[in-house]
């Protein structure tokens, strides 16, 4: 049977965060921060042990002394360069912010819902000896863009704001052309690599059994899965207005649309 996440609230930001989960008639799984009936609390706990970082590969991925790789949740930072693939805009200097960063110190990690990713990544948030929160630094640097993958919300509150002062002070990615948000009218049948912001009007918002959809023109959408519905406003509010959408685009069939995983990701106070 096909697990349901469905998470009810954002968690507080705060470290001793609570999260409850319990399982309905159906078998599906639910989560939420406050207790209710019949529900358990999860095991989630800052970690008090501290690591030195062997290997940073990029802005937000390390390996630790012991062979872990850390993918850190919440951000994602600029690509460096692979293989034949040349370097993202900032990529090197959100590598380099780390390397200086964590020399001569050790972190601790503090997991949210999820451990690892599809990759075998531990997902975490780090902190130094002296409390530096590393994931929260590289925002507060415009180094690194919120990017939020529920059901993993610690910290969200604070990464949401602490990107809002560095895009409005022009830090780091928020000052550089690259990144500047793409009129949707502007897109074309390539679409655009990385990271990308998008801006312009929802014309219409369309629902599947899976999905809501909020069409901008007939060669691209934005894609809200339904069982993070509840962390959204209501998304017909966002009928005829003109917003930004930040994310990766993907295309299917000569459409070009883009997963919207949680609502830091819709910018409502645009304009063209």
């Amino acid at each position: 049977m096909r697990i349901l996440l469905v998470l009810l609230l954002c968690l507080p930001g705060w470290v001793n965060a609570e999260i409850y989960q319990w399982q309905d008639a159906d078998g599906s799984k639910h989560f939420s921060d406050r207790p209710v009936a019949e529900a358990k609390k999860l095991n989630i706990k800052p970690g008090h042990d501290f690591y030195r970082v062997k290997t940073v590969y990029d802005g937000d991925t390390v390996v630790l002394e012991d062979g872990r790789k850390i993918r850190f949740l919440g951000i994602n930072t600029p690509e460096v360069q692979h293989r034949d693939k040349p370097a993202d805009a900032g990529g090197d200097e959100a590598k380099q912010w780390l390397i200086d960063t964590l020399k001569n110190t050790k972190v601790r990690l503090e997991i949210s819902a999820e451990k690892t990713d599809k990759y075998g990544r531990t997902l975490a948030h780090l902190f130094t000896e002296t409390k530096q929160h590393i994931n929260l630094q590289l925002v507060e640097a415009g180094l690194a863009a919120v990017s939020i993958y529920p059901p993993n919300l610690l910290y969200v509150n604070e990464l949401v704001k602490a990107q809002d002062q560095a895009e409005l002070a022009k830090l780091g990615i928020w000052e550089r052309p690259e990144y500047a948000a793409i009129p949707v009218s502007r897109l074309t049948e390539v679409g655009h690599p990385g990271w990308t912001r998008l801006l312009g009007k929802v014309v219409n918002v369309r629902t599947t059994r899976k999905s809501v959809y909020l069409e901008f023109s007939d060669a691209f959408e934005a894609r809200i899965e339904r069982k993070w519905l509840d962390l959204f406003p209501d998304v017909n509010s966002y009928l005829g207005k003109t917003v930004e959408v930040r994310g990766w685009l993907s295309k299917s069939k000569g459409h070009l649309s883009m997963l919207i995983r949680h609502p830091s990701a819709i910018k409502t106070n645009t304009v063209f």
